[in-house]
């Protein structure tokens, strides 16, 4: 079906431009730890913001102050997830990962790996797209927290060192 109803038509433009603007008020209001990936629970919270947005906009089922009381109430309990993590390192350990040291002085730390569920292949492709062509000339590679790959140089060695005892090591 291509087109339903003008009234259809106009609801979408009403509902999405209200909707839009209260998602950019309430991110304004929440701050910008909000829309970070420094874990699941961020990575979480930024895709249910996005599909409750759609929602709002293409289901007449839902009204605009569901969704809007909807996207308030995830932004919330973030805010109360990292406002726990923060003040209580039971809880922090309970919802927050550990970077984890994947390839320490270009050796595969296979144990490390395969915990995380990486090859070799993603690995590598990690120290390319970071300008370094031989696993040798890695110092380390950490597997963050938010799911990137961090690769210090070989030559960034000695800077590293205090960094790498705060990674996990297998």
């Amino acid at each position: 079906m291509f087109f339903d109803s003008w009234t259809g038509l106009g609801r979408v433009l009403l509902v999405g431009t209200l909707a839009y603007v209260a998602l950019v008020a309430i991110l304004r209001i929440s701050g910008k730890r909000t829309l970070t990936k420094l874990n699941a629970f961020d990575l979480v919270v930024t895709v249910a913001l996005g599909s409750t947005l759609a929602t709002v906009l293409l289901s007449k089922d839902v009204a605009l102050a569901e969704g809007v009381l909807a996207m308030v109430l995830l932004v919330f309990l973030q805010f109360m997830i990292t406002w726990l993590s923060v003040r209580s390192a039971g809880f922090r350990d309970l919802v927050k990962s550990e970077p984890t040291l994947i390839m320490h002085q270009g050796e595969f730390l296979d144990g490390a790996m395969r915990a995380q569920r990486m090859t070799r292949d993603e690995v590598m492709a990690a120290l390319r797209s970071n300008g370094v062509m031989d696993a040798s000339q890695a110092a380390a590679v950490v597997l963050e927290t938010d799911g990137t790959i961090a690769v210090i140089k070989g030559t960034d060695h000695e800077a590293a060192k205090p960094t790498l005892a705060s990674v996990r090591q297998p």
